[in-house]
């Protein structure tokens, strides 16, 4: 989903513009702050949110609220993570409007025909931390909030799950296969995260589910003390011609559940962290972010280098219960 760009008070921006975290596992939100980058987090919880008072054809602004309840529901039943949310009221103003107030809402932008939702966020600018998050559904589409979905029209909960896991701090998965359409955009062949940046077609309810890659996202940035004792990670470097190769984006496979975990690399000496793994034996592989558009995923001045070839490590890695596995290096060779 685009993002669009906000103004008012405090540091405000939209999800574009963003930094990632540093070495954070996963695309993680972060904020310049001074000097510093900080990764985007709640300092507290419940998230406290109005809906916007407003009826779409087929869904009533108290539907809205309930599919949105249960959006959060879902992030805040991981038992690996600490999320929970209240709604607060329903309000007449609009969302994405820097107000002070979390506002979740329907808009009709008619000049994003690709943009189901947005995320925007306002943050402190001493500390980094959120001050207020807003959301907008696009009303020039057409939405459902039927239980099993509904044929040409766009999910709630499902388009909600996502754009709620961008104002709790994570960004985009890149676990995901599209192709080019000949009107332009991208069409999702699959996907393993609700995180990817493309949406399924309009009926699918497919991301009302986390996929492993969310889990261990969101937990990774608010962790249970269990989470934090109980998982490991795979910290390691992607080279290209003995250089480091910011943007890659990485993979990790359990072999013997058959999940998967992606990161990226995020600093010029090409290093990445997949944190919040189970114990076990990982395939890592590396490939370049080609399918899909680089601005989902990073800053549009950001470098990204997506000229190399996959590449797949040449063992399997071992992850402990706790702590770090041994830091590899992945070679890659240019196309």
């Amino acid at each position: 989903m685009s993002r669009r760009a906000s103004r008012g008070v405090a540091i405000a921006f939209a999800l574009a513009a963003v930094l990632a975290a540093p070495l954070r596992a996963y695309l993680g939100l972060g904020v310049q702050v001074g000097s510093r980058v900080v990764a985007l987090k709640w300092p507290s919880m419940p998230v406290r949110y109005f809906i916007t008072n407003r009826d779409v054809p087929g869904v009533t602004a108290p539907q809205l609220q309930a599919a949105v309840d249960r959006a959060f529901s879902t992030w805040g039943s991981l038992p690996t993570a600490q999320i929970s949310a209240q709604f607060v009221g329903f309000t007449g103003a609009d969302p994405v409007n820097n107000d002070g107030a979390t506002v979740l809402g329907f808009q009709a932008h008619p000049e994003l025909d690709r943009v189901l939702g947005a995320t925007t966020h306002a943050v402190d600018q001493t500390t980094g931390a959120v001050v207020e998050s807003d959301i907008f559904l696009n009303s020039t589409f057409d939405w459902s909030v039927a239980a099993g979905g509904e044929a040409a029209r766009f999910d709630v909960q499902s388009i909600a799950t996502h754009e709620i896991g961008h104002l709790l701090g994570l960004s985009h998965s890149a676990l995901g296969e599209t192709e080019l359409r000949p009107s332009g955009g991208r069409r999702v062949l699959g996907k393993s995260a609700v995180m990817f940046p493309i949406a399924f077609p309009a009926g699918n309810i497919a991301d009302r589910t986390l996929k492993p890659d969310d889990i261990a996202g969101m937990s990774d940035v608010y962790p249970t003390a269990a989470f934090q004792t109980s998982t490991g990670s795979l910290p390691g470097r992607v080279t290209l011609n003995g250089a480091g190769l910011f943007g890659a984006h990485v993979t990790a496979f359990n072999v013997s559940t058959g999940t998967l975990v992606g990161g990226f690399a995020l600093d010029a000496q090409g290093r990445f962290s997949i944190d919040g793994l189970a114990s076990g034996l990982y395939v890592v592989r590396v490939e370049p972010l080609d399918d899909a558009d680089l601005d989902s995923f990073f800053a549009p001045d950001a470098v990204v280098n997506i000229d190399f070839k996959p590449a797949v490590y040449a063992k399997l890695v071992a992850v402990p219960a706790r702590g770090a596995a041994a830091s590899i290096e992945i070679r890659v060779q240019a196309k």
